[in-house]
């Protein structure tokens, strides 16, 4: 399985590459989300994992290009730092399928990509 990982926090993003990893999954990191969906556009992918607020493109803007502009059902999890319930209500109506505040639990994050994986199998 191939993930996207887009996170600007070089930490969070190369300790969930990491884990991702040791978990059997291949992890493609960019901490920019301009380079991301160029990445999006190149590659196929299982699984989107980005940051909402993210230099070049915003984790917002990448669900939406996905959703509305390739058309593709890939499953989505927006991280953010936010605590507004607001902006995990537009997340969820731009067409994220999870969304989690950091900080990230890694446990956690795999269940909820085993979950979506599956239901998308």
């Amino acid at each position: 399985m191939r993930i996207i990982l887009s996170e600007d926090n070089d930490i969070l993003r190369k300790s969930l590459s990491f884990f991702l990893e040791s978990k059997g999954f291949t992890v493609d990191q960019f901490s920019d989300g301009k380079d991301a969906l160029d990445a999006i556009e190149a590659t196929s992918y299982d699984l989107i994992l980005t940051d909402i607020n993210m230099p070049g493109k915003s984790g917002m803007e990448i669900t939406q290009y996905v959703r509305q502009t390739i058309g593709s059902d890939i499953p989505i999890i927006i991280f953010t730092s936010s605590g507004v319930e607001q902006t995990e209500l537009d997340s969820f109506d731009m067409g994220a399928n999870e969304f989690m505040a950091k900080p990230v639990s890694p446990a956690v994050l795999l269940v909820r990509i085993n979950k979506l994986l599956k239901t998308r199998a």
